[in-house]
């Protein structure tokens, strides 16, 4: 645990240099660790696909079962496009634990995103460096139907 802090550090920066280039998505960071080595990371991609973690969990492959996921904000819990959504990647990759910064006040999540990992058995924490991420978000106004993108 004594690394955490300095892995969502990490995951901020990442969804930083992504902002202004998601379009109506959020720019988010994602770092898959496991056993304290780095084994994935990404940020949501230009235009606002591929999102964080669909892009960590593809570099991280095998090596994220049992690893942690520190991720800016809330996975999604539905994807518009009807693709699996970040929380069920999550939990189909194995992961142990998800932390998390910021809550995700959209549609595609709103707490679902969590909710869904705690269902699947993968504890999930929130609200660490959540005052350094919470400025990534905002201007961030998430659509309230299911037209947006995230």
């Amino acid at each position: 645990m004594d690394h955490d802090a300095d892995h969502m550090r990490r995951a901020i920066s990442l969804a930083r240099a992504q902002l202004g280039r998601t379009a109506d998505n959020p720019a988010v960071g994602c770092v898959i660790v496991r056993d304290d080595v780095v084994v994935g990371e990404g940020a949501t991609g230009d235009g606002g696909r591929p999102h964080a973690e669909e892009i960590a969990l593809d570099r991280a492959g095998d090596a994220a079962r049992g690893a942690v996921a520190f991720v800016t904000l809330e996975p999604c819990a539905q994807r518009s496009s009807g693709a699996p959504s970040c929380s069920e990647r999550l939990v189909d990759a194995g992961v142990a634990r998800v932390v998390v910064a910021c809550p995700d006040p959209s549609v595609f999540a709103a707490g679902r995103g969590a909710e869904r990992l705690r269902a699947s058995g993968v504890p999930c924490d929130q609200g660490l460096l959540a005052a350094e991420a919470e400025p990534l978000y905002a201007g961030y106004a998430p659509a309230k139907s299911l037209e947006m993108r995230r």
